[in-house]
């Protein structure tokens, strides 16, 4: 009963610690769902380990009702995690969640095969996942990443790097950024660099340099003067 009472007071304590809105762990125990969700969760998922999948699944969903977040009981979701806001995430059966993990509103860590293996996401302690992210796929998100709102991770994301778009693209290799501590929604500081849009434009520079290019040879090529006309060979008929 005292561990049970402590790791309680270790989810409290990270939502007051994250969540700057949170005025008092009193507002948390009661007005929080995603804490509510964890308590679900833990009751659901004890009984899913015990084989009574029917009472799991059924806590699981009273859990989805009450509170707008739906955890499959057989998850499996390590110390201090937190769910901001909450509403509309779903967590799939076999996801393995780490340490210190963040989610957001609207974040699916969902499965791709109707097959009964392994089939949704591993995610790495510290991980920081923006709303309405999609993380599909037995896929791996390293430890201190960062998936930015709306972002499609179809595949495996390495430790301590941020991923924004539609498929998920890196935008910086961050091993400064893991250094800076929790960063709501996983945004990173400044301006977010967009790859494609980097390539794009460098692609658009070596198109102008053609251009101006083309435009010099044709300018030097109007400026030559014309070649003088070659006298008519000997015997050739003259017209009539």
């Amino acid at each position: 009963m005292a561990a049970i009472i402590a790791r309680l007071r270790q989810e409290i304590d990270v939502i007051m610690e994250r969540d700057p809105a949170a005025r008092s762990r009193l507002e948390v125990v009661f007005c929080y769902p995603g804490f509510h969700a964890q308590i679900f969760h833990r009751l659901a998922h004890g009984a899913w380990k015990a084989k009574w999948y029917f009472l799991g699944r059924l806590l699981s969903h009273i859990g989805r009702m009450l509170t707008g977040i739906e955890i499959h009981p057989g998850a499996t979701i390590g110390r201090r995690f937190f769910i901001d806001h909450g509403m509309g995430c779903v967590i799939g059966e076999t996801t393995e969640i780490g340490d210190d993990v963040t989610l957001y509103q609207g974040v699916t860590l969902g499965g791709v095969s109707s097959q009964k293996k392994k089939r949704h996401p591993t995610i790495g302690d510290r991980a920081i996942i923006g709303s309405s992210a999609q993380v599909l796929g037995p896929i791996t998100v390293g430890e201190d990443a960062r998936i930015g709102a709306n972002t499609v991770v179809l595949k495996d994301v390495p430790a301590g790097v941020t991923m924004v778009g539609s498929p998920a693209r890196q935008v910086r290799a961050s091993p400064r950024e893991a250094s800076e501590g929790f960063r709501a929604y996983g945004t990173p500081r400044g301006d977010i660099p967009d790859p494609v849009a980097a390539a794009l434009d460098g692609l658009m520079g070596e198109l102008e340099s053609l251009r101006k290019r083309i435009e010099e040879v044709e300018r030097d090529d109007a400026n030559e003067p014309s070649p003088p006309a070659k006298p008519p060979h000997r015997g050739a008929r003259k017209p009539s």
